[in-house]
């Protein structure tokens, strides 16, 4: 069963074509290179799109998870996570997902200008159609960035503003190198991208590999950068990150001292409370106990 869109989770803005003729076109802070269409697909399962003999529309895929393929120009390219490609306007192609491990991908169709120099400067840069770059939080924040914008709707402020910001995130692909340069101020952001990271998965279990692979470093490196920033190991910002969730149950909720511990992937209950009274000084029911006293 193939599927062009209708994924759970998906978000697709497909801006209408006067609104294109009328404020992309004519605009000439915008009209060198402009959005079209812009998505993002999870686990996107017969995702699958043929189009002969193409369409007046450049496209740009980057795949995040999961499998797929591409068929252009003769050839045919796998994709996995890490991949993005590159189809130029009016060239046909087919792509979609794999039907056992399906991408999630971020994707957008952009016109223009120089949006078709654009295209072909990148394409020969790699030397083919796909491409491989590290996973960056502040590329998906340039993506993020112009499709909130367009969702807020078609005035001339927000057509603007999300179509300047297309340059940057196109150059995040075609100077990926000079767009991960570490330089301290992304030292410092690399930090709060793992510990938003840590956020996510206070109810699982994280290694130092997990969060050094999560911002595309080795574990010594890692360790040592985030120590400087923080003060604290990785793991035991992690811990603290944790006991400080667990103390919010405590306080507003009646779940057991077992519950809690489970919530934030802590199986063992005896070494939650040891590691609780560690970090607090008092053990968890003495903490609630506590708290009833207090109020």
């Amino acid at each position: 069963m193939r599927k062009k869109e209708g994924f759970n989770g998906q978000r697709a803005i497909m801006i209408p074509r006067n609104v294109l003729s009328q404020q992309c076109d004519t605009n000439i802070s915008i009209n060198e290179c402009y959005v079209t269409d812009i998505g993002y697909y999870p686990k996107a399962s017969h995702h699958y799109r043929r189009r002969n003999p193409g369409i007046d529309q450049n496209i740009l895929i980057y795949c995040v998870d999961g499998r797929g393929w591409l068929q252009c120009d003769n050839s045919e390219y796998q994709i996995t996570a890490g991949n993005y490609f590159i189809v130029p306007a009016f060239q046909a192609h087919a792509y979609g997902a794999d039907k056992d491990n399906p991408w999630t991908i971020y994707w957008l169709h952009f016109k223009g200008r120089v949006a078709d120099a654009l295209c072909d400067s990148l394409i020969q840069k790699l030397g083919s159609q796909r491409g491989v770059i590290k996973y960056s939080e502040q590329r998906i924040a340039f993506f993020d960035e112009m499709y909130s914008n367009l969702q807020r709707g078609y005035s001339h402020d927000h057509i603007v503003y999300a179509n300047l910001c297309l340059p940057h995130f196109f150059a995040s692909f075609r100077f990926d190198e000079q767009f991960n340069f570490l330089k301290t101020e992304v030292q410092k952001d690399m930090a709060g991208i793992v510990i938003d990271y840590m956020q996510k998965h206070l109810q699982g279990k994280l290694t130092l590999t997990d969060m050094a692979a999560h911002v595309n470093l080795s574990n010594s490196h890692f360790a040592a950068l985030f120590q400087k920033s923080t003060g604290f190991a990785p793991i035991e910002y992690f811990n603290h990150l944790k006991i400080q969730r667990a103390c919010q149950h405590l306080q507003f909720t009646n779940e057991r001292i077992k519950q809690i511990s489970a919530s934030v992937g802590i199986e063992d209950s005896y070494y939650f409370s040891r590691l609780f009274k560690k970090m607090i000084g008092i053990s968890p029911a003495q903490y609630r106990l506590r708290l009833t006293t207090t109020n």
